[in-house]
């Protein structure tokens, strides 16, 4: 079990260092998140913006269904649902589950809505961007729970 837990955070090390590299570059861009300045950007630099989408998906679809069960098997927490899963989590202090459902509500709305309302996806992937170093400190926390593990 302990190769497993190493092999998926090599992958949320992975995703998480992609994320902050295009986080920075979304930085240097200094966008504001209109309509009228995403049709002035670049494609590659609308190619970051969707890279970002994407990173932060891929780090929270990951963690919730492969990582958070991994740490709780690892730490011998037995559950029997995701919702149990996702309680657990919490209880660790690895996710304030409220903000954790938020960031799902908001990814799910982009996937379904980008790019037929603009203007509302561009203010959800402003709040994807600025959640950054929320999602960052979950994975922090994932990674110093995990110590005290493997």
């Amino acid at each position: 079990m302990k190769k497993i837990v190493k092999k998926q955070l090599e992958k949320v090390q992975m995703h998480s260092d992609a994320l902050r590299a295009y986080k920075d570059f979304i930085d240097e861009m200094a966008f504001d998140f209109t309509p009228d300045a995403f049709e002035k950007l670049s494609v590659a630099q609308k190619g970051v913006l969707e890279a970002y989408l994407k990173r932060f998906s891929s780090i929270q679809d990951y963690l919730g269904a492969k990582v958070f069960k991994s740490l709780l098997d690892i730490a011998g927490i037995s559950y029997s649902k995701m919702s149990e899963v996702i309680f657990l989590i919490e209880k660790e202090g690895i996710i304030d589950f409220d903000k954790w459902i938020e960031f799902r509500d908001i990814r799910n709305e982009l996937e379904h809505d980008y790019p037929d309302e603009l203007k509302d996806a561009l203010l959800d992937l402003k709040y994807c961007v600025d959640s950054f170093y929320e999602i960052d400190a979950i994975v922090k926390r994932v990674f110093d729970f995990s110590k005290g593990y493997l």
